[in-house]
């Protein structure tokens, strides 16, 4: 049966990266155990549900986004039976929960890519996407890989090249073959009937290829300078946005419905008309929801933040997305926003504001809640592909993914007991730790709490519709459901705004109101009911 509560529409999600949440067994690596240990601080904050990145077996290549085994946990995680355990206690704390799902391609160790490699006619032979040579030994097209280089690896054994999107460690599923394509449904069928409530599909926009393996046309930035990874000079037209993945989707999405109040989140990786995307993907029997990294750009103003919403709405009015400023591989938006801050905790909590109060669903990335920051990091101590390939004009998503801070004079902020963790643990991202906000008032920590329990306790802040008022940058501002005036200053100096009358100030920084006039102080805002 099909159930009818949608608890995922303007929920608020908490991601959990799982290898730097909690130690708990002195190894220096966040694990399962950890995560269940911490749960109680997740659910003080007032989200509805938590995101675990990977935690299937994996040779972590990827850091997990190569799966070796897709029903089972790797052991630096813990067991099923401690999966098991968290997902108990998180539904004891009335959360639910998501794990991250990587169907595009598996680890190059996964049996089914073994046996597809040995040769050509064995019974996984079709299960990957493999292609002959060009008659000059080069690969069949341009395709780029995002981690660099060409996206063809080659295989002595089958005299054939196999795509990998990513790594070369992570070939590519042929989801042209319905067998691979009823396998990775099964698998999800697996943890739907372990409990979980839903699923972050990981690169959604990927899973199909095009069958003629056509050239990708180029693409000009505009400024006649090669970007440091060539992957983003071509439009990746036929290497992924194929039509014939929305038929999967559904598929998927029929596969959810079979079970009460599940969901999933596409990730749309595309860099020229994600939006678009994300509103084919999300209309009727498809995903629940989907983001792109639209959100999670240096851009930082309010056309840009109005545009991504209304158009949003506009190619989709049926469909509903989920937005983020921070996650596993993008720089912190603390530090990436940072020239447009008077200083760190009030952009931080103009930023909770601003994300808390836009229409969709929200996912705030572990640490979000302290207002932390990027992580600067030695070439030698990173772990991350692409930033030891593309280092130093790109150093990599190691710098947003070191350990969660919880007790400042403990070692390693209370993460881990180990002698050495995977990532270390800075002085200006201990000094944000869990221990030194949770009694103040003003902290940054605090604010969340309060907004979060401001948009748990109204409906017009979870399923409103918006209404943007037309004021001069760098001001924003907006109307959700009928009466919540949401005002926002996006610069480092006072600005000035007539608003419509007003009643109850709900949420305010910086702000002065007099008689429709507000002033706004740097990073100011200021949410409030417009008189009845």
């Amino acid at each position: 049966m099909t159930g009818s509560n949608e608890w995922w529409r303007g929920a608020v999600t908490y991601q959990i990266y799982p290898r730097s949440f909690q130690d708990s067994n002195g190894d220096g690596i966040g694990d399962l155990k950890g995560i269940t240990r911490r749960l109680d601080h997740v659910a003080e904050l007032g989200v509805d549900a938590v995101w675990l990145s990977p935690i299937f077996t994996s040779p972590m290549a990827d850091m997990g986004y190569d799966v070796s085994n897709y029903t089972d946990i790797d052991p630096i995680f813990g067991t099923l039976a401690d999966f098991d355990a968290m997902v108990a206690r998180a539904h004891e704390l009335g959360l639910k929960v998501i794990i991250d799902q990587v169907l595009s391609h598996s680890s190059n160790q996964h049996p089914f890519f073994k046996e597809s490699r040995s040769s050509r006619d064995n019974p996984k032979a079709d299960w990957y996407v493999w292609a002959a040579p060009k008659p000059d030994g080069s690969p069949p097209n341009n395709w780029l890989a995002i981690f660099g280089g060409v996206a063809w690896q080659w295989e002595p054994r089958r005299r054939q090249y196999y795509l990998h999107n990513f790594l070369k460690e992570q070939p590519d599923f042929n989801f042209h073959n319905p067998e691979v394509q009823e396998w990775l449904l099964g698998t999800m069928r697996f943890w739907l009937e372990r409990g979980v409530d839903g699923f972050r599909l990981d690169t959604a926009n990927f899973y199909f290829h095009d069958k003629k393996l056509r050239d990708n046309p180029p693409f000009d930035n505009g400024t006649g300078v090669p970007p440091v990874n060539p992957a983003a000079m071509q439009i990746h037209n036929f290497q992924k946005n194929q039509p014939e993945n929305i038929p999967f989707i559904e598929k998927l999405r029929a596969l959810l419905d079979e079970y009460d109040d599940r969901a999933a989140v596409g990730e749309i990786g595309e860099q020229h008309f994600a939006i678009q995307l994300m509103s084919e993907y999300t209309t009727a029997k498809r995903l629940n929801m989907a983001y792109s990294f639209e959100m999670l750009s240096p851009r930082f103003s309010p056309t840009h933040f109005r545009g991504q919403i209304e158009e949003f709405f506009r190619l989709a009015p049926g469909g509903w997305p989920c937005w983020a400023f921070s996650n596993h591989d993008v720089i912190r938006h603390v530090t990436r926003w940072a020239q447009h801050g008077h200083d760190q905790d009030s952009l931080a909590k103009l930023a909770a504001a601003l994300l808390l109060s836009l229409e969709g669903s929200i996912c705030v990335y572990q640490g979000e809640e302290l207002g932390q920051t990027e992580t600067e990091l030695k070439f030698e101590e990173l772990t991350d592909p692409q930033g030891i390939t593309f280092w130093p004009d790109d150093k990599g998503r190691d710098g947003c993914r070191t350990p969660m801070v919880w007790s400042a004079a403990e070692p390693y902020a209370g993460f881990s007991d180990a002698e050495h963790t995977w990532l270390p643990v800075r002085a200006p991202q201990r000094a944000r730790a869990v221990n030194t906000q949770a009694g103040d008032p003003n902290s940054v920590l605090s604010f969340y709490k309060k907004m979060l329990a401001l948009r748990r306790g109204r409906e017009d802040l979870k399923t409103g519709k918006t209404r943007f008022l037309n004021v001069a940058d760098p001001m924003l501002a907006f109307v959700r459901g009928e009466r919540l005036l949401c005002l926002f200053n996006l610069s480092r100096e006072e600005q000035t705004t007539e608003v419509p009358a007003t009643d109850e100030v709900l949420v305010s920084s910086a702000a002065r109101v007099d008689a429709g006039t507000v002033k706004l102080g740097p990073n100011g805002f200021l949410l409030a009911e417009l008189a009845g």
